[in-house]
């Protein structure tokens, strides 16, 4: 399984970032659950200069976005994808991304159906029902199977999200 963060040059450098953690938690897995790596990068939104890598990416469908479905909008199933596009910003930014990158509304999407509620308490403003970078990814590693890559990345969100 991949992630690839795409990131709002906001994002860089703060401390409530939870991208970050994502990516530390990726770098240093030893996973013994599949032989398939698991592997997550970052990618820096540029509106006028989209990542030639992702653009290669998206025209080889080999990536789904992971954005909440709208009304009437298809959305694929999680097991049809190894590689996932989660939009590292905040709810405000991502729709900025969403609306200014015409790249990403042909992708195929990928919604999560799940009880978590957030408890990411790091931000305030945040949107109701809305998952912050390191709960989605959490979720999408259970979905995948990645149990014990998803309890590493759990363990160290909730030091994160208790430490101020």
């Amino acid at each position: 399984m991949n992630v690839l963060l795409l990131t709002h040059e906001r994002e860089l450098g703060k401390k409530t970032n939870t991208g970050d953690l994502v990516l530390s938690c990726f770098s240093s897995s030893i996973s013994s659950e599949s032989n398939a790596p698991t592997r997550a990068q970052r990618i820096l939104w540029q509106r006028t200069e989209p990542s030639e890598y992702l653009l290669a990416k998206i025209a080889q469908n080999e990536v789904a976005l992971l954005y909440p479905a709208g009304e009437g909008e298809s959305v694929e199933s999680v097991e049809n994808f190894e590689t996932f596009l989660v939009l590292d910003s905040t709810w405000q930014e991502s729709r900025k991304i969403i609306n200014k990158s015409p790249y990403l509304k042909a992708i195929p999407k990928v919604s999560l159906n799940t009880e978590r509620a957030s408890n990411f308490q790091r931000r305030k403003n945040q949107v109701l029902g809305g998952l912050c970078t390191a709960e989605c990814v959490l979720e999408l590693l259970k979905l995948k199977g990645r149990i014990e890559l998803a309890e590493r990345l759990e363990r160290e969100y909730e030091h994160f999200n208790s430490s101020q």
